[in-house]
């Protein structure tokens, strides 16, 4: 009769490693670069920096980092974590050429907006990553009756340069509040180390 129990345990412990292995977000560290180097790749390279920054300046934030607020005018950490959501989204309906539109957006926690966050950028990137002509992917912004379409150039220069500029906010918030970064993450190689 043990030797049933174990031999019927032993399968479900292989399957939930599995599952929580194919549940990891994207990010942990920077996927290895591709062969070659055209404007797709360049570009989802880039997005893949700022996936591994956002994963870590996120990575392990408690409430009192989130509510954090380094003066009155400031915004909070988790403020600073919606914009980068936002921008996120940005990049990735350009990546699918869809406009922006004022939506509303489901109330998430914490841990779902970085989780959709994570997936908008690779996302982004894996598209990115099979292009070989930008200029197909312009930023397009819906207000009512009114449309504004950017060139791809301003993809680079706004949302993706403004959110590697928020995750360094992210990092400092972080630090000032008594949770800094894990130094073990490597910007440089975008792998942890040991």
């Amino acid at each position: 009769m043990k030797t049933k129990s174990i031999l019927f345990i032993i399968p479900l412990l292989f399957m939930n490693t599995s599952n929580s292995q194919n549940d990891q977000l994207p990010y942990y560290e920077i996927p290895e670069y591709p062969s070659e180097y055209n404007e797709g790749t360049v570009v989802a390279r880039m997005i893949d920096g700022l996936g591994f920054r956002y994963y870590w300046a996120t990575e392990g934030l408690r409430d009192e980092d989130l509510i954090f607020k380094p003066s009155e005018d400031a915004r909070t950490t988790e403020e600073t974590v919606d914009h980068i959501y936002g921008l996120a989204k940005t990049i990735l309906n350009s990546a699918l050429k869809k406009p922006n539109t004022a939506s509303e957006e489901p109330e998430m926690t914490f841990e779902e907006k970085r989780a959709t966050t994570l997936k908008m950028l690779k996302q982004a990137a894996d598209i990115f990553r099979e292009s070989y002509d930008l200029s197909k992917f312009t930023m397009v912004f819906q207000r009512g009756e009114n449309t504004t379409e950017y060139p791809f150039w301003n993809q680079i220069n706004g949302p993706i340069a403004d959110a590697l500029w928020h995750c360094g906010q992210v990092v400092t918030h972080r630090r000032s509040s008594g949770n800094p970064y894990n130094s073990k993450a490597s910007v440089l190689t975008g792998k942890v180390r040991n």
